[in-house]
C-alpha cells in the first residue's frame, strides 16, 4: 500500500498484474538514512533495536515505522522486543498445554496456506491463553513494542487476535500470499471489490509474530519480498504463476531471536519456509491486529477475556505497577470501539459514543469494583448492544 498519489483503474484486473511492473517497485535498495531509529538494513528488511526505541521520542518513532510499513519496504524486525524471555516461555507454557489438549482431543488447527499436518495451529489463542493462565497473559501483553507498532498503523481501538504457529522439523513452505482481508477471498471475489478497496484494506491490519525459540534460517522462518505491498493490484497477482515463480526467486528470510518480533504490512508478499533442522521446532505466536474500524478474522469472547485478566490488573496496579502496563493490557483484551450497538437501549451519554468495554474497565479499575461487580457491568453493556 503507497500513501503517494498513483492513478489506478476502477477496478483491478489480471491484465493490471504486469511483472515488469512489479519488478520496478520491488528491485530497489531500502535507504537507511530515510529511517534514523533503525539500527540497520537487512535484506531490504529495516531492524530495530527495541531499547533504543524505548529511549526515543514516540511520536517520531510511530511516525517512522508508519513510513516503513507503507512507503517503505513493508517490514520491520524488532530486536529484543521482550527483553525478558522469561514473559515469552510462560505464555510459551501456555500454548504448549492448548496443544496437548488440541491434541489429546483429536482436535487440529489447519493452515489457509501450507498442508495440513505440517505444524501445530492454535486459534483464538488470545482468548484461550487468557483463561488457562491469565497472569502470564497479562504480563505478555503489556509489552510496550507491541502496542508501540499496534498504535503507529491502526491507531487506538485496535483489536488483537492470536494463532499459535508450531512448524515442526520437515514442515513444508507455505505458498506466497498476502494475507487478510482479500488475501483470504479467491481471486475472483476480491477483483469484484474496487481498486480504492484494495488500496485501504492493508491499513486495516496489521500482521506480525513474536519468536519463541531461537529461529536460525535452517528452520524456516518467515519469507518475504520486501517492497511488494506498494503493487496496487497484488491481491489478484499473487495467485499467478509469473509472480509466485518470482517470489522464489527474491524472497528473503531473516532469522529471530528468543523475544524478538516482526512486524509486517498484509499487503507484502510473505510466506512461512521449510522448516530444514533437525530439531527446531519453529515456535512463533502469530498476531494479526486489527483496526477499530476492521473487522478482525477471529470471533474473540472479549467480555471473558477482560474479566479474567481483571483481578491481576488490579493486583498488579495495586503493587505499583505503571498505568501504561495496564493500558497495554486492555488494549489486548477488552472492545475498545463502542459500534456497532443498539442506539436505543445503549445511546451515548456523555459524548458521541456510548461507553467501550475498555472504558468499563478503565471505570473499574479507577473505583476498585470488584470481579464481580465488573462481570456484571460488562453483562449488562453486553445486553445493551443487543437489538
Amino acid at each position: 500500500m503507497s500513501f503517494t498519489s498513483v492513478r489506478h483503474p476502477a477496478w483491478f484486473s489480471e491484465r493490471d498484474c504486469d511483472l515488469s511492473a512489479f519488478r520496478e517497485l520491488v528491485e530497489r535498495d531500502t535507504d537507511p538514512a530515510e529511517y534514523p531509529h533503525a539500527s540497520s538494513v537487512e535484506r531490504n528488511a529495516l531492524v530495530y533495536d527495541s531499547a533504543r526505541l524505548r529511549a526515543a521520542d514516540p511520536a517520531g518513532v510511530r511516525a517512522e515505522l508508519v513510513r516503513a510499513l507503507a512507503d517503505g519496504p513493508g517490514i520491520v524486525v524488532l530486536k529484543g522486543a521482550f527483553p525478558d524471555v522469561s514473559v515469552v516461555d510462560r505464555l510459551g507454557d501456555v500454548f504448549e498445554a492448548l496443544i496437548a489438549e488440541q491434541r489429546a482431543s483429536g482436535a487440529g488447527g489447519g493452515d489457509h496456506f501450507a498442508k495440513p499436518g505440517a505444524n501445530d495451529r492454535v486459534w483464538n489463542a488470545l482468548e484461550k491463553a487468557a483463561l488457562h493462565d491469565p497472569e502470564a497473559f497479562a504480563d505478555y501483553y503489556a509489552n510496550d513494542i507491541l502496542a508501540l507498532v499496534s498504535t503507529a498503523w491502526l491507531g487506538p481501538g485496535y483489536q488483537v487476535t492470536s494463532q499459535v504457529n508450531v512448524v515442526n522439523p520437515g514442515g513444508a513452505a507455505q505458498t506466497a500470499h498476502r494475507d487478510y482481508h482479500l488475501g483470504f477471498l479467491s481471486g475472483e471475489v476480491a477483483a469484484a471489490y474496487p481498486a480504492q478497496v484494495h488500496l485501504l484494506s492493508p491499513a486495516l491490519t496489521l500482521q506480525g509474530a513474536v519468536a519463541h525459540c531461537d529461529m536460525p534460517v535452517e528452520s524456516g522462518p518467515t519469507m518475504y519480498l520486501p517492497h511488494s505491498q506498494k503493487f496496487g493490484p497484488g491481491y489478484l497477482a499473487w495467485r499467478l504463476p509469473a509472480f509466485q515463480a518470482y517470489f522464489e526467486e527474491r524472497y528473503v528470510q531473516l532469522p529471530l531471536a528468543k523475544g524478538d518480533a516482526a512486524f509486517f504490512n498484509p499487503a507484502l508478499f510473505h510466506a512461512a519456509g521449510t522448516n530444514r533442522s533437525a530439531d527446531v521446532r519453529r515456535t512463533a505466536n502469530l498476531l494479526q491486529v486489527s483496526s477499530a474500524f476492521g473487522r478482525a478474522m477471529e470471533t474473540v469472547d472479549r467480555e471473558a477475556v477482560a474479566n479474567a485478566v481483571y483481578p491481576v490488573l488490579r493486583a498488579r496496579l495495586a503493587e505499583g505497577a505503571e498505568p501504561s502496563w495496564a493500558e497495554n493490557v486492555i488494549a489486548a483484551s477488552a472492545e475498545g470501539y463502542p459500534f456497532p450497538t443498539n442506539l436505543d437501549s445503549d445511546p451515548p451519554v456523555d459524548g458521541l459514543a456510548p461507553p467501550t468495554q475498555a472504558d468499563l474497565v478503565r471505570r473499574a479499575l479507577r473505583e476498585s469494583w470488584t470481579p464481580e461487580t465488573l462481570r456484571g457491568g460488562l453483562r449488562a453493556a453486553a445486553e445493551r448492544r443487543e437489538s
